[in-house]
């Protein structure tokens, strides 16, 4: 059966609204590690692990949709990155559950505006972090993907700073290591250092601790990349 055995059933607040009718219940054993209780509601997922899985595979469709084109390192990219966060388990039915996603259309704004409403922020940033991954698995950060990218940033209701910030994660100049760390080419030296306290903070992968160890994986990637852009600041400044 697709996606191993099926749950009955109110699983989580992604089963309702535009989630909801993407995905259906083909939800499986792409849960199966997840704990989870009964009730009169059925059955509940004790974390938002299961809602970041959910969220992740359907605005990791729009992306990949956006050039018109699926490509083969895209998927690689995925298949990897499901791999190295979740398990092979998991990855094999995350890979099913996302080839039948790119077969639909999917609503941007509905789906954002329901992640808006059940993931705490620093879930979403998390989210986003992926997502310019995916654009640029194969080497570019294509036009059309970058619009789509800031789409799903906004109608999640991620700030302009935080989008400019997540994004120059994934480029090589210095001006990318100062949108990194949300600050001025033309700020002081302390003013760096400031800016890079308060994103070493934000960018924490404790913040992303409710999601459990497979997502803090990936979060720590994201607080390197936060200090890889200081440590580039201060070379070409030649800060202490």
């Amino acid at each position: 059966m697709r996606f191993g055995k099926w749950v009955g059933g109110s699983i989580g607040w992604w089963v309702g609204g535009p989630i909801g009718a993407i995905i259906g219940f083909a939800v499986g054993t792409f849960f199966d590690n997840s704990e989870v209780r009964v009730g009169a509601e059925g059955y509940q997922p004790q974390s938002a692990q299961d809602g970041f899985k959910v969220s992740l595979v359907v605005l990791v469709a729009a992306v990949m949709k956006a050039d018109g084109e699926v490509k083969k390192s895209e998927l690689d990219f995925v298949k990897d990155f499901f791999v190295r966060n979740f398990g092979v388990d998991a990855t094999r039915d995350a890979m099913l559950m996302l080839r039948d996603v790119l077969k639909q259309d999917v609503s941007i704004d509905d789906v954002c505006r329901q992640i808006g409403q059940h993931l705490d922020y620093n879930t979403r940033l998390q989210l986003l972090h992926f997502l310019y991954g995916i654009g640029k698995a194969d080497g570019v950060l294509d036009q059309r993907e970058l619009s789509v990218i800031e789409r799903i940033a906004y109608a999640m209701g991620i700030s302009g700073a935080d989008m400019s910030s997540t994004k120059g994660m994934y480029y090589e100049d210095i001006n990318s290591a100062y949108a990194v760390l949300e600050v001025s080419s033309t700020a002081s030296d302390d003013e760096v250092k400031k800016a890079y306290r308060i994103a070493a903070v934000k960018y924490h992968p404790d913040k992303v601790a409710h999601l459990g160890v497979d997502v803090q994986k990936s979060a720590n990637e994201r607080f390197r990349q936060v200090n890889e852009a200081y440590d580039k600041i201060k070379k070409a400044r030649g800060m202490a």
